[in-house]
């Protein structure tokens, strides 16, 4: 089967999706073969910076000192200070809220053990582990890169699922990220896109059209 344009594929999905009261999703279905993925190295877990952006807001949260947190203000979603964290940690409820509603966790370096500890068991099993920050550094360059990106887990599945915008956007910004999520993923396979059995875009209550 001969590869169709991304844009023309977009532009079908959209196309055949039904009007709704609420803004759809747009979504990538990829079904890889020919890959063990008992084998932890094989599973895809890559957090993806979309050219533009997912069209909707991403939620980042930081744990940091005092100084660090105060750097990140404005710019973070939440921010979380090393006096907080066990606060947060023996109150279950707001632990589990705040795993719910944030998407992109980061933590100064220092704190990610205490945090596996208190906290790994609400977000390990999220795919939410925070990624570490040297101390003393102001990571808001990487808070505003994490607002625009998305996080594609494969786990063990053959069959996995990405959010590359939603229906409000303009088709070829859609393409545009499709293209570079695709990039990524066909980058990270073992035998890159000979491990991809098929590729499909749909909106999130909408049909399939094959774009691989």
């Amino acid at each position: 089967m001969a590869d169709r344009p991304t844009i023309e594929v977009v532009t079908e999905a959209l196309g055949k999706a039904s009007e709704r009261k609420f803004t759809e999703s747009v979504e990538l279905s990829v079904n890889i073969k020919e890959l063990d993925l008992t084998v932890p190295k094989n599973r895809i877990e890559e957090e993806i910076a979309l050219p533009h952006g997912r069209g909707r807001a991403v939620k980042v949260a930081v744990f940091g000192t005092p100084e660090l947190c105060q750097k990140v203000k404005g710019v973070a979603d939440v921010t979380i200070s090393s006096a907080e964290l066990d606060e947060v940690a023996k109150d279950k409820k707001r632990s589990k809220k705040l795993a719910a509603q944030v998407d992109f966790f980061l933590a100064e370096a220092p704190l990610m053990p205490t945090i596996g500890k208190r906290l790994g068991v609400v977000l390990g099993p999220r795919g939410k582990m925070p990624r570490p920050v040297p101390p003393g550094t102001d990571p808001s360059n990487l808070v505003n890169a994490l607002k625009r990106s998305i996080r594609v887990r494969s786990r063990g599945n053959r069959t996995f699922h990405a959010a590359v915008g939603n229906r409000s956007m303009p088709p070829l910004e859609i393409a545009a990220n499709v293209d570079a999520v695709l990039g990524r993923i066909v980058a990270r396979l073992e035998r890159g896109r000979s491990n991809i059995e098929s590729v499909y875009v749909k909106t999130s209550m909408g049909p399939s059209v094959r774009l691989w």
